[in-house]
């Protein structure tokens, strides 16, 4: 059995503007997706254990291309603009399923001996901590171990980038990025540089899975970016930030948070609900945001990064989220 391990990833700021060719800071966080593969001895079949997504299932090869070509088919009508995003990835197990079809494809492995593939994440799915694309390169990394195929990281990340855009559309390859390559990165039009992870404590909530996808929420910036100059004060708040990380100033690095939830607000992918809750922490001289996409319906938008000295529990008691720390991951993407 080979098995791989990729981390979760939290946005310290920059994002959706990203797209659009400005920086955006990000952090692996101790949160694992694990990807196991095994041999079994039923030629050109697969057998797949996705345990999160409580998705068990024999399937065969055939059937995979067919899905595989599907997809592609329905993600090329989304480029045209005859298709929405959510309507290309119509359940959550066919992401695993392209992955998977996609690397026997590239590297001729259809008609090798069957695989049983297993996965399981202590990555919250749907809530801006990477879930998808931490799953999609332990996948890709354990099957190219299993088969033994010699692929660099550059390599292993244009493949998994391709599995991705079918999740959101047109990814920047920042979560990819992250979890590969593990630390605090600064990440700025396909290059990235590393940084320091913050030494002052971080926390987060967890206030659910939004209503809306990563893709929806996309595109409705996009319209707003090209109308405004969002795009640019967010790529400001961003290097301001940075300047904080260098600086090790923790009290910048709180006003520049506070003006990144701002402009996160005037993209209106903060719910009413969450606002409610970071106003309720800026009284209490705490800084907070949203670290994903958010949400443009609904009252959840995933995770809310909180910077404060001390544990910031006691000022959480009245909303129904529970606190937790962050702790960074150094080593990205590896055999576990």
């Amino acid at each position: 059995m080979i098995t791989a391990i990729a981390p979760g990833k939290i946005i310290l700021s920059g994002e959706h503007a990203v797209v659009c060719g400005q920086p955006a800071l990000a952090i692996a966080v101790d949160r694992y997706a694990r990807a196991s593969v095994i041999s079994h001895n039923t030629p050109a079949t697969v057998i797949f254990d996705l345990l999160n997504l409580k998705h068990h299932k024999d399937t065969t090869v055939k059937a995979l291309r067919r899905l595989k070509s599907r997809l592609s088919q329905d993600y090329h009508l989304f480029l045209r603009g005859e298709r929405g995003i959510k309507d290309v990835l119509k359940l959550p197990h066919e992401l695993s399923h392209f992955a998977l079809s996609n690397f026997l494809e590239r590297f001729n492995r259809f008609s090798d001996g069957g695989i049983h593939l297993k996965t399981e994440s202590t990555i919250p799915m749907g809530c801006g901590m990477g879930s998808s694309a931490a799953m999609i390169l332990a996948l890709k990394f354990a099957l190219a171990n299993h088969f033994k195929e010699d692929i660099d990281k550059e390599h292993l990340f244009q493949l998994a980038l391709e599995a991705e855009n079918l999740q959101h559309g047109y990814s920047s390859g920042l979560d990819l990025r992250v979890s590969l390559q593990g630390g605090a990165l600064e990440y700025h039009q396909g290059q990235f540089n590393k940084l320091t992870i913050p030494e002052w404590p971080l926390y987060s909530v967890n206030t659910g899975s939004p209503d809306s996808s990563t893709g929806e929420c996309v595109m409705h910036t996009q319209k707003l970016f090209e109308a405004t100059d969002l795009a640019a004060e967010i790529g400001a708040v961003t290097r301001a930030v940075k300047t904080a990380l260098e600086q090790n100033n923790f009290n910048d690095f709180q006003i520049a948070l506070r003006t990144n939830h701002q402009l996160l607000v005037a993209l209106g992918v903060v719910p009413a609900a969450v606002q409610k809750f970071i106003r309720h922490l800026e009284s209490h001289g705490l800084a907070a945001k949203i670290c994903g996409a958010g949400s443009i319906r609904g009252n959840k938008a995933g995770i809310v990064l909180i910077a404060s000295k001390d544990d910031p529990t006691p000022f959480c008691l009245g909303f129904d989220y529970t606190v937790e720390r962050v702790i960074g991951d150094t080593h990205g993407l590896r055999l576990g």
